[in-house]
């Protein structure tokens, strides 16, 4: 398939080109689109000059800074707009690790997405307190009882859609902007039925850079999940909930 990784940015200088030369040797074949929303930093810049830019590396340059789903969603407008039939998002920082990359794309070949995650067997966190791990524990676990998804890693960031599950799910049209946008597009994907699988990967803390998380993204994530499934129950959600959830967890080539 046709692959495409796009790579939201703000102010990552200090690691674009490093995980833009990762994923390309990793993924053979593949092309990457960086999202940039203005980064005073030369973010932009620093992808332009990139060696494979305009051939395998291409950059969809923002005005304004207003939140990761926005700029997924017009990294998966733009990508959609090519003949990509597969299209994977991941993180800048390197947290999401690109020698994955072949696992979650031959994943597509018998599912619709593929969630690189760090909470099934095989899956981990590198360099996290044991604080934020129970904070990152708990969160899923509210997002996986409230809205009753049989997803591991819920709020997982590093995920391959084929083509027409992307389309399916109308992640272009999703209205979430903070880090609940990962949690949205997994909702949908489920409630329609569509084939889900989880691939394990060991995520690594950034090291370089700053978190965008903030409170008000949390804020976001909570009242979303709470809102959507008060949706669902009082019979006013757009998603479709009486088809069943193909879904696999482990590792790629397995099947639950």
């Amino acid at each position: 398939m046709k692959s495409i990784v796009i790579i939201p940015t703000y102010n990552e200088a200090e690691t674009i080109e490093a995980v833009i030369d990762a994923v390309l040797r990793e993924a053979s074949g593949v092309d990457v689109l960086v999202v940039d929303d203005n980064s005073p930093d030369g973010t932009a810049t620093l992808v332009a000059c990139h060696p494979q830019f305009m051939h395998r590396v291409h950059l969809l340059s923002r005005a304004d800074k207003d939140g990761l789903g926005a700029a997924y969603r017009a990294g998966f407008g733009w990508a959609l707009m090519g003949d990509f039939d597969a299209i994977v998002q991941m993180d800048a920082d390197l947290s999401h690790p690109p020698e994955r990359l072949p696992a979650l794309l031959e994943s597509l070949e018998r599912n619709d997405l593929a969630i690189g995650s760090r909470y099934v067997e095989g899956g981990g966190i590198s360099d996290w307190s044991l604080a934020r791990r129970a904070i990152s524990w708990a969160g899923n676990q509210y997002v996986r009882v409230t809205l009753r998804l049989p997803v591991h890693d819920a709020t997982a960031g590093f995920k391959a859609f084929r083509r027409d599950a992307l389309l399916r799910i109308g992640a272009v049209d999703s209205e979430s902007n903070g880090y609940c946008f990962q949690i949205e597009n997994t909702w949908r994907a489920a409630r329609l039925g569509l084939r889900i699988i989880e691939v394990p990967i060991t995520f690594t803390d950034r090291t370089r850079g700053v978190s965008k998380m903030s409170s008000e993204i949390v804020r976001e994530a909570l009242l979303r999940v709470l809102t959507w499934r008060w949706r669902e129950l009082t019979g006013r959600s757009p998603i479709p909930t009486d088809t069943p959830t193909a879904f696999q967890t482990g590792h790629h080539d397995a099947v639950a």
